[in-house]
């Protein structure tokens, strides 16, 4: 690679770093991006620094198995992780790693991502599942990854954060966007009570529209989900979209639907007056953890 461009993978990852700190998707040290630079050598950020406060110099460059080759500090802890996705991804030039609030809240709960609701979302991640719990650092993680990287460019980990990757450091993060934005309308469709799916055959649509926007997918959809088989490694997305059975395109969620938190439905008919709804902090925050309970 020439100097050139690895100038510019750097100030890619201090950029990626930047959002990712401006965004709240990372506090203090947290958070990792990788990019590769050859097929001998990869650029990490290093451990213990602000992704909002790098800069190029300060990145590390190691080898695919994780030995320093150059840089004055020491690579990421969390190193092994971004290394299992390259040997898994041949297609995948950079990796990000963050703890976006409300897409590590669904990990935190053990819901995972993969109901088809947006169609950005099915478009350009499709399924974003979770997974396994692996201690941080240690070997655990980059097994718990290995078994969904070869299906997914989106992953949530246990009760830790998530994962993407994608052909450049950018993309890689904008994906990690995406995730965040849909944890969002997601986690704000269930406190209402109600999701609408994208069908089946509307989704298998979506997904043959890829190639147009110029969209490389990881792996087809599971031809029947309920056959999967949890083997060392998922090659296909399971992905949550019902048959619609005429020409429908969006599907009332029933298990959503029956759901429904009526004491949350009662204490805001309750607490309406003149068409506005008034609550207290402590209400809401009750109202919202009531809620949240309700769905798992």
């Amino acid at each position: 690679m020439s100097t050139r461009i690895e100038e510019q993978t750097r100030a890619e990852i201090v950029e990626a770093g930047r959002r990712m700190y401006a965004r709240g998707y990372v506090a203090s040290n947290d958070g990792n991006i990788s990019a590769r630079l050859d097929e001998t050598r990869i650029l990490t950020t290093p451990k213990s620094v602000s992704k909002g406060f790098m800069t190029p110099d300060m990145m590390v460059v190691v080898d695919y198995e994780g030995k320093k080759l150059a840089g004055d500090r020491d690579p990421s802890s969390e190193l092994p992780m971004h290394l299992e996705i390259y040997r898994n991804r041949p297609d995948v030039n950079a990796v990000v790693h963050a703890h976006p609030p409300l897409a590590t809240g669904f990990a935190v709960a053990g819901i995972p991502l993969t109901k088809a609701v947006l169609a950005e979302v099915v478009t350009t991640l499709g399924s974003i599942p979770i997974a396994e719990y692996g201690t941080p650092s240690t070997a655990e993680l980059p097994a718990a990854v290995r078994k969904y990287i070869k299906a997914h460019d989106g992953l949530l980990l246990a009760n830790h954060g998530a994962v993407t990757c994608c052909r450049t450091v950018m993309t890689a993060y904008y994906k990690m966007e995406t995730i965040e934005h849909f944890a969002k309308i997601s986690l704000v469709a269930r406190l209402l009570g109600r999701e609408h799916l994208i069908s089946r055959e509307e989704v298998e649509r979506l997904q043959g529209l890829r190639g147009m926007y110029g969209i490389a997918a990881p792996a087809p959809l599971c031809a029947d989900p309920s056959e999967l088989v949890a083997t060392d490694q998922i090659l296909c997305q399971v992905l949550e979209a019902p048959e619609a059975g005429g020409s429908e395109r969006l599907v009332p969620d029933v298990a959503t639907s029956a759901r429904l938190v009526p004491d949350v439905a009662s204490t805001l008919r309750q607490a309406s007056r003149d068409g506005e709804i008034r609550l207290t902090y402590g209400e809401l925050t009750a109202l919202i953890a009531d809620a949240v309970k309700n769905l798992r």
